[in-house]
């Protein structure tokens, strides 16, 4: 497959041509924001377009945008200050330690690995551990001890780690497994610098719980494929990989955690065939799902653009909290901008505050102004932790209402929200 341009063929099997279950216009990079004040100047927008493969069933996007322009030097994201991943990497550790029984020897290699927050948990039980990050924030993790090459993945640092690291015990990739072009490229990198015992675990947003709870805003150009169980199944056998266990987790609404090897040590627990038979149900293996799919987008964009001009017709005041990735293709599928939302409010220290949402000419400030504001409701764009997000916005002493936009929009009142 390209990296960059239209997909005209499925990027793991190859087939073509790919049946179409949404289009949600054209969307900016998700990541790539103006600074508050700065002149309009022209933006990048792709076709953000989800297709299916009739073959091996991936759904993945229709276009392919430059990795360098989506994952820039500069790319705010970091994983340690959200709590749910914190704890999510430190039970993956616990898990995965006792059950691969890792050794102080072992090294763990983490591609995409961020701020090395998952790797801190290997690195204090006592293993070996390298990241591999392309951004910036490879400087975090160094900075916690945790050695990291600012490099993208792929066959050459496959060459380069073997080379001067040996081979791993353990290779990871945590929300990045959709995210990096050719596929079938990375898995046989993965695989080059695995011991013969290696196990590789990926944990990717599920496909299953995207369509359940209609998770369109998760539709966006860093996540190139959108993994059912059946899927991945087909990729890792195509590479030699077969699966042996798997657990859903929580983490971005919804993923799902793969345990595969090439090693037949591993027996398949009965999580494999319980979740392939989950899929089976919810049609996932075909494409009987897609246009029931469809029709639930659009009509959740029609109800909460509804909702929201019956709140702007009273004259409310609407702040929205957390500017997330996922934000940006809500606010601009739905069309959204700063006559609807006055502004997003992120933590402090957030790299997103002073700045406008992308595409839009929405500001992103400080948490602190929804208090001394007291805005009549307030819209959680991060609204797949709904629950948490309210007790503490709550708790923090925000009275008016809360907009939860997904999966179907609707209002929850101040004090029905039961803080402990």
């Amino acid at each position: 497959m390209s990296t960059n341009g239209p997909v005209t063929a499925c990027q793991i099997c190859g087939h073509s041509p790919l049946a179409q279950v949404l289009f949600l216009g054209y969307l900016p990079p998700v990541n790539t924001m103006r600074p508050i004040g700065a002149p309009h100047d022209l933006e990048s927008w792709f076709p953000a377009e989800l297709l299916q493969c009739p073959v091996c069933h991936l759904v993945q996007l229709g276009f392919a945008a430059d990795p360098a322009v989506l994952f820039p030097p500069d790319y705010p994201y970091t994983s340690g200050t959200t709590r749910i991943l914190r704890e999510n990497f430190a039970e993956l550790y616990r898990e995965a330690q006792p059950m691969l029984k890792l050794t102080a020897q072992d090294l763990v290699v983490d591609i995409g690995s961020n701020d090395g927050t998952l790797l801190k948990n290997f690195l204090t039980g006592g293993h070996r551990v390298l990241g591999i990050e392309p951004s910036l924030t490879s400087n975090l993790a160094l900075a916690d001890g945790v050695e990291t090459w600012m490099t993208f993945f792929g066959k050459d640092s496959a060459v380069r780690i073997s080379a001067e690291k040996g081979k791993a015990r353990l290779v990871t990739a945590a929300n990045v497994f959709a995210h990096i072009p050719d596929i079938n490229g990375i898995v046989e990198a993965i695989g080059s610098i695995l011991t013969d015992d290696g196990v590789f675990i990926s944990e990717s947003h599920y496909l299953l719980d995207l369509v359940k709870t209609v998770q369109y805003d998760t539709i966006y150009h860093e996540h190139l494929r959108y993994y059912s169980l059946h899927s991945l199944k087909y990729l890792l056998e195509l590479h030699g990989f077969h699966i042996f266990h798997v657990k859903r987790i929580p983490t971005h609404g919804g993923s799902v955690r793969v345990y595969a090897s090439r090693s037949p040590k591993y027996r398949v627990r009965a999580s494999v065939e319980r979740l392939l038979a989950l899929e089976v149900k919810a049609g996932l293996n075909g494409d009987s799902w897609a246009p029931t799919f469809r029709d639930r987008v659009i009509a959740s964009k029609l109800k909460l653009y509804a909702l929201l001009k019956k709140l702007k017709t009273k004259g409310q005041h609407i702040y929205a909290i957390s500017a997330p990735s996922r934000a940006s293709t809500l606010v601009n599928y739905v069309g959204l901008d700063d006559g609807i939302i006055d502004c997003v409010l992120e933590i402090s220290g957030s790299k997103k505050i002073g700045k406008y949402m992308p595409g839009r000419g929405i500001p992103v400030l400080e948490e602190s102004k929804l208090y001394a504001d007291q805005p009549e409701s307030v819209l959680l764009l991060a609204w797949h932790i709904a629950d948490e997000l309210m007790i503490n916005l709550k708790k923090r002493g925000y009275s008016g209402d809360f907009i939860v936009p997904l999966p179907v929009p609707r209002i929850v009142k101040n004090d029905a929200v039961a803080v402990v």
